[in-house]
């Protein structure tokens, strides 16, 4: 951390001098692959979240939500630092977040603002790829309270014998809970493995008492989920890692699907059992009515869409996720509502120092929902920059650019010769399916959308 920086983060801690009550809890809540449509309030007719529809009915729903890489440890390290993965570089087959990058992170700063800090879960930013730096900094020393794990983690963990991983979780944040000083505040950062696979592309393995939950159900493809869809796509994305393994081990038969799809849901609906149970012991605790509670996933997934699955592409399918915001302070006229501003993974860093009454570091991309929370009209982003970077050999993506706005996508393939460009008009094509980039008509819109995206990629490389 620059000096100046570090002058800012004590000048922060030391402006802080009443009970802890003067500045609110802040509970961050991170589910793992869960589409934006995977839950109640969303409008899915089979999957069961009542916690997190509890939730949104009482905070603040962002129905246009989205990340900027859609991957695992990109994503969350956008989560934490508030930018880009083109700003810090953060992904499976680069390096792990470095301590200089992390003590600009909303956990050390909070810490160093005089927060009690906690993590539980999948971290996701401190594995070491092959040939790449050792860790610089271990989990244990951004948090107070360690209770996380590197990698993917399993849902039976062997040192808790008979509990499912979602379980295991409620205990440990019941003991941060319990291990909160009362003259503190505190931020309790929650990454949950769920519903994400088990072991490789298949394994979702729910709670036991969840296993014939669904059984009865019939979860009906995506409306995508047809030949002629994955025909129209480009011959690279045809041969993609989202085909070769994750439709054909997940999706392949109506039996694949079916079990893939069931499986999943459950895996949500025990994250929303745990969800409530970590909320219940908040009200025990007297926590309730001053906790801001900040629930998200970290990507989306492709559940057979255009016959894939998987996420890294940029299809709405795999960028779009769930986000509710619950402001205990905020107006009674705002809660409940649903906001439809452009919403991204880059904005809670922003918005969990904004809570904390703690400025954001110009580094930070992001920008705070909190003014969107108390129900307030302000200017907002119109569009933004998405990308994926995900480069493993036995894992063939293409590295792709894109921009999304609230009527376009556009996206383009760099390393294709030539760059293989998409065009979508999302308000006549939500779906993604009628491609307009080589159609004379919607030249100019090309053109224009082209031009933007070198613009915000150039934006998005200059965070740090």
């Amino acid at each position: 951390m620059n000096g100046l920086l570090m002058l800012f983060a004590m000048a922060g801690a030391a402006a802080w001098t009443g009970p802890a009550a003067d500045r609110p809890n802040i509970l961050v809540l991170l589910t793992d692959d869960q589409r934006w449509d995977a839950l109640g309030c969303a409008g899915n007719p089979i999957v069961r979240t009542p916690e997190m529809d509890r939730l949104a009915a009482e905070g603040t729903r962002f129905v246009n939500a989205f990340v900027t890489s859609s991957v695992c440890a990109a994503s969350r390290a956008s989560i934490f630092l508030g930018q880009y993965e083109r700003a810090h570089r953060c992904n499976f087959h680069t390096d792990c977040l470095r301590r200089a990058q992390l003590e600009r992170s909303y956990p050390m700063l909070l810490r160093k603002a005089g927060y009690f800090t906690g993590f539980i879960g999948k971290y996701g930013v401190g594995d070491v790829p092959r040939g790449r730096p050792p860790r610089d900094i271990e989990g244990s020393e951004v948090f107070d309270r360690w209770y996380g794990f590197y990698g993917q983690g399993v849902y039976f963990p062997k040192e808790h014998p008979g509990k499912h991983l979602n379980q295991v979780m409620v205990d440990q944040a019941r003991d941060f809970l319990a291990a909160a000083p009362p003259e503190k505040p505190w931020c309790l950062s929650i990454s949950f493995k769920a519903p994400h696979s088990g072991e490789g592309y298949l394994g979702y393995h729910a709670e036991p008492d969840l296993k014939s939950l669904y059984a009865d159900a019939l979860v009906p493809y995506p409306p995508t989920a047809r030949s002629e869809f994955f025909d129209a796509l480009p011959p690279f994305l045809r041969k993609c890692n989202a085909r070769t393994s994750y439709w054909e081990l997940r999706f392949s038969t109506p039996e694949k699907h079916q079990a893939t799809m069931k499986d999943y849901y459950r895996l949500i609906t025990g994250v929303d059992r745990a969800i409530g149970q970590i909320r219940e012991d908040l009200a025990a605790r007297g926590f309730a009515n001053n906790t801001v509670i900040i629930f998200l996933s970290d990507n989306g997934d492709m559940m057979g869409d255009y016959q894939l699955g998987g996420k890294q592409l940029l299809y709405d399918a795999s960028i779009r996720i769930p986000l509710v915001v619950f402001d205990p302070r905020a107006p009674k006229s705002a809660r409940g509502q649903k906001r439809t501003e452009l919403a991204l993974n880059l904005d809670v860093a922003s918005t969990v120092l904004d809570a904390a009454g703690i400025a954001a570091p110009k580094a930070m991309q992001g920008r705070s929902l909190l003014p969107l929370v108390r129900g307030e009209r302000i200017a907002w982003r119109e569009d933004f920059f998405c990308e994926n970077h995900f480069l493993l050999p036995e894992q063939y993506y293409p590295l792709i650019d894109g921009v999304r706005s609230e009527r376009w996508k556009y996206v383009r393939y760099p390393e294709m010769t030539p760059v293989y460009e998409q065009l979508f008009d999302l308000a006549s094509d939500p779906d993604e399916v009628n491609d307009l980039a080589r159609n004379p008509l919607h030249q100019p819109t090309l053109a224009t959308l082209r031009k933007r995206c070198e613009e915000l990629r150039r934006e998005a490389g200059h965070g740090s």
